[in-house]
């Protein structure tokens, strides 16, 4: 009996393995907003990395989280790492790619609370009367991420957040003045 109840066990678990490792082996979630001021307002606020506290929902959640600057002051290889509270946790950014009003690409290293590797872009288009930005993350799905996604769907999770991030991002480039 007990054995019967082991091999059921056994092959429910391997049953369930096999359909996790059958998800898809990456992730992209997306969100897009249309901004009413020009790109050239915009693009300063993502491609400084010390100016997203001024609208980063992350940095409300731990508004006493560690930040280390390193590298230039924007732009490529501008890096910032976070060290907070278990809603942000701990990891770095560093900006790979920045072409000016139009891209920002970021690396994104996750070190908890669970180590991750991800990228994040944020695309600024001019629209009539605005800016349409999409902010899109997407990277690798390892096995617990792939696990993690049968349970939780990410892209609702996330996307509140991007969301707001976005609605941040949209006044905060309402007050800024336009560079020089």
């Amino acid at each position: 009996m007990i054995i019967k109840i082991l091999v059921a066990v056994v092959a429910a678990l391997g049953i369930l393995a096999a359909y996790i490792a059958s998800r898809p082996s990456s992730f992209r979630m997306e969100r897009r907003a249309v901004l009413p001021v020009p790109p050239e307002k915009v693009f300063p606020l993502i491609n400084d990395l010390r100016l997203w506290e001024g609208w980063s929902p992350w940095a409300k959640l731990d508004p006493d989280q560690k930040l280390t600057y390193s590298g230039p002051a924007s732009g490529i290889g501008s890096s910032v790492a976070w060290e907070g509270n278990s809603k942000v946790g701990a990891g770095r950014m560093t900006i790979l790619e920045s072409k000016p009003n139009e891209l920002v690409r970021i690396k994104l290293e996750f070190f908890k609370p669970f180590k991750g590797l991800s990228t994040a872009d944020f695309n600024l288009t001019p629209e009539a009367g605005g800016t349409r930005v999409t902010w899109s993350m997407y990277g690798p799905q390892t096995f617990i991420g792939k696990a993690m996604s049968c349970i939780v769907d990410c892209d609702k999770m996330m996307g509140g957040t991007f969301e707001e991030g976005l609605s941040n991002l949209s006044a905060a480039a309402q007050r800024a003045p336009l560079p020089q």
